[in-house]
């Protein structure tokens, strides 16, 4: 629900806060008083157009920000649109504000995170559901009418196993689509995938392979350094013709000392320290030798690994960054020729599978259908007894049923066109079989129509409908769907234009009931509507100088009573007690 509204410096309102609460909240004051404000600063927070002009005089910007607190984890629809803006509540709060900047484009954030307007519409048709202004009215969009209509005959798990078999059958297509492309690029693709496969395999490439080259490159290259190296060390300790040996000089040494050990016990460390010298350095020198003696120098097999590296260099400059990345791209490439090459057979083998789907989805959507029209002859009457009680004299709700033929879709029993209203029985239609379009949804394309005036044929509900008559119908379909509906805020304009105080007690009973299941905010100019919300919000203008300032407060009590006494002509004594008797009852 929404908690909180804060608005600064938009339009005429310096700074306005609205605290909101669960159930039905009223908000009411006189004309000209900026109501208006609400719903337009409502509008931007949840995607609307951000203009310039709605920056307050003689100020830079103008803000918006709502927290919105969610029970519970978000799901079905809300949770898609979370999941795309990459937000999660915290601690099942969401805050969402707007900046308008006199010059400039505006900024948004969710949650503290900069967002795209485009994002902030999607997600804010899920937070709200604004009726009384055409550009966010959700009953307005034809692509909403089946959801209203499925969730009113809780068809949802039937709705979800039609789009399962739906996603099959198009992915089996997609599957026989990519097999069976042109033959000539077939053929070209499995050549070249039989000689990408069949180089990759020839080239026995092993993982670790070209570590282990180089290395032995870095070896063989140094291979005389590796030698004079090791010969001097060798020869060091050895001796030579020209020099004497380390090792003999060390012997001659530890003798020494060991005769001098004999004389002065003192030096007999000293003695085993010289002939543990003297043999580390005669296994060295053995040591030296035998590496000297395994030190190749061989230019044949040095060409032969810069053959090899070169070979690896091409294949990963063609197939992937490293070895190993080449040996996945053969086997994908071998595995993707052998299904080119049976791509006739699994394509017959596809296509039955195509067949059986076909038959089963479309069997599938009619019972979908049929479950529907069922459905929509029973929505259709309580909505018809709905827009009566809410004074749309003449009035008449239709549901219309227009599958549309399609070559590439599924076999239907179904009349082709059907038109269900008012009637809860509605005369019998012929069916017809004939292939129709589908979608995840079904093959229904179901749009509400409405006529107004007695004599006038049903029409589109968003060519016909005005503010006022449209939030009417609206309230008419939430009262008959309540707890159904996903949106969990909902507010109401315009909702008692042109209804009289009788026709007001029905609009506010109706409003009130359904902010069981709801956040319900409705602006209104009746005093019967406001008298049954839980949460009085009174918008009142003021003027200081020559600068104009909006403020909203809560109206408990006696203020209540004044408020609705004055919505009702004036603080007399009649009026006064009428509206502490509406506020009894």
């Amino acid at each position: 629900m929404l908690q909180e509204l804060d608005i600064r410096n938009f339009a005429v309102a310096e700074h306005v806060r609205v605290q909101l609460a669960p159930g039905f909240n009223a908000i009411t004051g006189e004309t000209g008083a900026g109501k208006s404000i609400i719903i337009d600063a409502l509008g931007l927070l949840l995607g609307g157009r951000a203009d310039p002009d709605m920056v307050r005089t003689g100020t830079s910007s103008a803000r918006v920000e709502g927290i919105f607190r969610l029970d519970g984890a978000p799901d079905g629809a809300l949770a898609e649109a979370l999941a795309e803006c990459g937000v999660e509540p915290e601690d099942g709060v969401l805050i969402v504000s707007r900046e308008v900047p006199r010059h400039g484009r505006s900024i948004t954030r969710i949650n503290g995170r900069a967002a795209v307007q485009s994002t902030l519409a999607a997600l804010g048709r899920r937070l709200v559901d604004v009726h009384g202004q055409a550009d966010n009215l959700s009953i307005l969009r034809p692509a909403e009418h089946v959801g209203y209509l499925d969730r009113f005959a809780g068809l949802d798990d039937q709705r979800a196993a039609v789009a399962a078999l739906a996603a099959d059958l198009r992915a089996v297509r997609e599957q026989i689509r990519r097999l069976s492309d042109d033959d000539r690029e077939r053929a070209r693709r499995l050549d070249r995938l039989a000689y990408e496969a069949r180089e990759i395999a020839d080239a026995d490439l092993r993982a670790g392979e070209e570590e282990e080259l180089r290395e032995e490159r870095r070896l063989l290259s140094s291979a005389e350094d590796l030698a004079r190296l090791s010969d001097a060390a060798h020869v060091a300790l050895t001796g030579g013709a020209r020099s004497a040996s380390a090792v003999d000089a060390l012997g001659a040494a530890a003798e020494n000392l060991a005769q001098l050990a004999r004389l002065d016990e003192r030096m007999t460390d000293t003695a085993a320290m010289a002939e543990a010298l003297q043999s580390q350095a005669y296994d060295l020198a053995r040591e030296l030798r035998a590496y000297r003696e395994g030190v190749e120098y061989n230019p044949r097999r040095l060409e032969m690994i810069e053959e090899r590296l070169a070979q690896l260099a091409s294949l990963k400059r063609k197939y992937g960054a490293t070895v190993e990345e080449v040996i996945t791209y053969g086997a994908r490439a071998g595995a993707e020729w052998g299904d080119l090459e049976t791509a006739e057979e699994r394509i017959a083998r596809l296509k039955e599978g195509e067949a059986a789907l076909v038959s089963e989805l479309g069997g599938a959507a009619s019972a979908l259908s049929t479950a529907r029209r069922d459905a929509a002859a029973r929505l259709a009457a309580a909505v018809q007894r709905e827009i009566t009680d809410l004074r749309l004299e003449g009035g008449r709700f239709v549901i219309r049923f227009e599958p549309r033929v399609d070559p590439d879709g599924v076999p239907v029993v179904l009349p082709p066109l059907q038109d269900i209203g008012g009637d809860p029985s509605p005369d019998a239609i012929d069916t017809e079989t004939f292939v129709a379009a589908f979608d995840r949804g079904g093959v229904d394309r179901v749009e509400f129509y409405v006529s107004l005036n007695p004599g006038e044929p049903p029409r589109p509900l968003a060519k016909v409908a005005s503010g006022g008559e449209s939030a009417r119908l609206m309230l008419a379909l939430k009262a008959i769907l309540g707890a159904s509906d996903s949106v969990p805020t909902l507010v109401f304009d315009e909702v008692d234009v042109g209804i009289g105080g009788r026709s007001g007690q029905i609009v506010g009973g109706k409003l009130a009931a359904l902010g069981a299941h709801h956040q319900v905010i409705c602006i209104t100019h009746l005093p019967q509507v406001a008298a049954r919300a839980e949460r009085h919000l009174a918008v009142i203008k003021r003027v200081e100088g020559d600068r104009t300032f909006t403020e909203v407060r809560e109206l408990t009590g006696d203020d209540r009573r004044q408020e609705l006494a004055a919505m009702l002509g004036g603080a007399t004594d009649a009026h006064l007690a009428a509206a502490a008797e509406m506020l009894a009852t």
